[in-house]
């Protein structure tokens, strides 16, 4: 066997052993996973999560994601919390604590901080005798499947379950609360997934090239080189839009366009998008009709134009 084959067997089995052991903790999930949100949703204060090692690297994982789907969490070294941290879990809040073994002997001063105060705990472990599930109001347990280097002393198996139990957890908090695109977009606003859940009010432009039925082409021309959008929008007198001006229009009207109105040379009924819809949906559109700007529009109340998106303001936050 070549080294490349001898690593895409190792590479596999470590998978396939991954996958299986993520089967039977679907399977066992029972009503202490349900008994968990139950208490987290109860909670006034935070999600507290510790863990030592390789859990407390998963446990960051944990906190994060809850953090971003709107459960308030965060972690705490076990260590430091020996050392001052304490401080930073109080009442109405709920503890998390991770440790494969049930044993690990740092997260000793956070468990007994918890009884001493009357502050919910709830054990993620794989070892259901454990000090750590003893303790506990309510125990997570994972499958004891060993780990996928075959003699039980590289965390694999054991933390891919800690962090899909953990996912597991943020996802029903999530799905309970009806956390939409939009709520998720209000704590993370950054990076390309922040794009992503741009809505076109967040990209539109209010300062918009529009002029009234009947202006003349003269004047209409100076407006649509004054805001450089290449387009200028139609309306009547209350703001609604009629139709759109746009190059195109310009070329197949050019023979005494000067002696036009707008009405004359605009398009009328054109495409338009509602401030509502997300970014990436304007995207779409616009490379699908080959055109790079849409006026904004409530479907709703078909009232006045609200604002026009660019091609360039999608490109410039990182989509397109």
């Amino acid at each position: 066997m070549t080294d490349t084959e001898s690593f895409l067997k190792t590479a596999r089995q470590v998978i396939t052993d991954e996958a299986r052991a993520l089967d039977v903790l679907a399977e066992g999930l029972d009503e202490h996973f349900a008994e968990a949100v139950q208490l987290i949703l109860q909670a006034t204060g935070r999600i507290i999560i510790s863990g030592i090692g390789k859990s407390g690297h998963i446990g960051h994982k944990i906190a994060a994601t809850l953090a971003s789907t709107g459960t308030p969490a965060y972690f705490v070294h076990p260590a430091e919390a020996s050392h001052g941290d304490l401080g930073m879990v109080s009442k109405g809040d709920v503890v998390l604590a991770i440790s494969n073994s049930g044993e690990a002997p740092e997260l000793a001063n956070l468990l007994a901080f918890t009884r001493r105060f009357g502050i919910p705990l709830i054990g993620l472990s794989s070892k259901p005798e454990s000090t750590l599930m003893k303790q506990a109001d309510v125990h997570l347990l994972i499958p004891s499947m060993g780990e996928a280097c075959g003699f039980g002393m590289v965390p694999s198996i054991s933390t891919t379950l800690t962090l899909a139990m953990g996912d597991a957890l943020a996802i029903a908090l999530m799905k309970y609360r009806d956390f939409r695109p939009e709520d998720f977009r209000a704590y993370h606003p950054g990076g390309k997934l922040g794009a992503q859940l741009s809505t076109v009010r967040d990209l539109m432009h209010k300062d918009m090239p529009l002029v009234t039925a009947g202006t003349p082409m003269s004047e209409a021309l100076l407006v649509m080189s004054q805001k450089s959008f290449g387009v200028v929008g139609v309306t009547d007198e209350a703001g609604c839009l009629l139709g759109i001006i746009t190059d195109g229009d310009l070329r197949r009207n050019m023979d005494g366009l000067l002696n036009k109105n707008t009405t004359e040379v605009m398009t009328e009924n054109p495409l338009t998008i509602a401030p509502n819809a997300m970014a990436e949906e304007a995207v779409s559109i616009m490379n699908d009709r080959k055109i790079t700007s849409l006026f904004v529009v409530d479907p709703e109340t078909n009232g006045p134009t609200s604002g026009l998106l660019h091609i360039h303001d999608c490109l410039r936050v990182g989509l397109g």
